[in-house]
């Protein structure tokens, strides 16, 4: 009798240890996977051409600036730092410590020597490769790091675990940047992604945000707002505070998807919805609308890759398109429905950036733009490969085997 019991209870450990090893394993895997990619990234392959920002006036009141191009971007965002009069507002998941990163370290130094107060965040466990040395600004800079563990909150509360996904630029109260890009080289030219730049009423938004952030995290070291409140139909800010349990992107991108009746495009790194959101696409193919969902083909995590993946079936089944960009890395996290709807901004559709990263995502309500980010999405369409129902149906049997091992991992990434 005891023979037995001992027998049951180790077959049971190796089902559980089983049940936990293995999709540990096929992560690790794909994880080895993910870093010889980022080695190999690049070799062979043209660098993704320079494309000027795209214009659009938004309600009369704000001028904004899209942007698809990293090297555009960086040019334009370094220009804004070196024209700066009273402070500039700097924060970015990845800051790389190379070329790039030291040209933006240096024009904030030049900054600071002028007068200019100049306040940098960047996210602590997003950058443990760059050298710590290299977030030396020198006295003139209030750098801050956003910790990896928390402080102030109990250590198992979900309140205290987001980390700080936003990339946000403000100038004075002149111009404001957010979106995709982080800063760093390869960023410049490997890397598909979008970003945006607004003047008028919506800087607002911007520069809250972000002395929100800063002085929740430093209330010894505060920081005032330099322009005041205004309301505009045309473009709000939607960011999510994961310390006061917050999350506002998540029913902005529901709220969306469920109004469309013609039209949603959507432009993600990683997509990997919560049934919600999987649900709601999938009913708003059966009402007939055009959903199509660009991703990239590689991405430079295997592991979101696979998760993903295991998602593709019944959005296929249901009529939806998935793109898969060839060649190049796309970071972008864009949505456009019906021409008229538009979203850019810092939050993936995943689990980590609805409802458990610091984020922010511009809502623009304009027709002229709408249709700008519809020729976007078209142009990157023309680089990526429709993925075919029965090619899909027939993918090998140790993709199958990946994506069923790493269905637990849907709740974490």
């Amino acid at each position: 009798m005891s023979f037995g019991s001992s027998s049951s209870h180790g077959w049971l450990r190796r089902v559980v240890l089983g049940t936990l090893l293995l999709p540990l394993l096929a992560g690790l895997s794909l994880t080895a996977a993910t870093a010889i990619r980022k080695r190999l990234r690049g070799k062979g392959t043209a660098p993704l051409p320079r494309i000027e920002a795209d214009h659009f006036t938004i309600g009369g009141q704000n001028e904004v600036q899209v942007y698809v191009s990293g090297e555009a971007l960086y040019d334009d965002m370094l220009a804004a730092i070196a024209g700066a009069r009273r402070r500039i507002l700097l924060e970015s998941y990845i800051i790389k410590g190379d070329a790039m990163g030291r040209r933006f370290k240096l024009a904030l130094q030049a900054a600071a020597r002028r007068g200019v107060e100049v306040c940098v965040i960047y996210d602590g466990f997003a950058n443990l490769v760059v050298d710590p040395r290299f977030f030396d600004f020198g006295p003139d800079v209030r750098v801050m790091r956003y910790p990896i563990l928390p402080r102030r909150l109990a250590f198992f509360t979900p309140r205290s675990w987001g980390r700080d996904h936003r990339k946000i630029l403000v100038v004075d109260d002149t111009v404001g940047f957010v979106g995709g890009y982080n800063i760093g080289s390869l960023y410049a030219t490997e890397w598909r992604d979008t970003h945006i730049a607004v003047t008028g009423p919506a800087v607002w938004d911007l520069e809250n945000a972000f002395v929100d952030f800063w002085n929740d995290v430093r209330p010894h070291d505060t920081l005032e707002l330099l322009s005041e409140a205004t309301w505009d139909p045309h473009v709000r800010a939607h960011r999510n505070v994961p310390r006061q349990l917050i999350y506002p992107i998540r029913g902005m991108y529901l709220e969306a998807i469920d109004r469309a009746t013609e039209t949603i495009e959507i432009t993600q790194a990683y997509f990997i919805p919560d049934v919600n959101i999987l649900e709601a696409l999938i009913d708003a193919s059966h009402r007939g609308v055009r959903v199509r969902i660009l991703v990239p083909k590689v991405s430079n995590h295997a592991v979101a890759d696979f998760v993903a993946r295991s998602y593709f079936g019944r959005l296929l089944d249901a009529g939806v398109e998935i793109l898969r960009y060839r060649d190049h890395m796309v970071h972008a996290k864009t949505m456009t429905i019906d021409g008229e709807w538009s979203t850019i901004g810092t939050a993936n559709i995943d689990r980590l950036s609805l409802t458990g990263n610091y984020e922010i995502n511009l809502e623009i309500l304009d027709e002229t733009f709408a249709e700008g980010m519809s020729r976007i999405f078209a142009r990157d369409a023309e680089r990526a490969e429709p993925l075919d129902v029965a090619a899909w149906r027939a993918r090998p049997t140790v993709a199958r085997l990946y994506e069923s091992l790493l269905r637990p991992w849907r709740p974490l990434v």
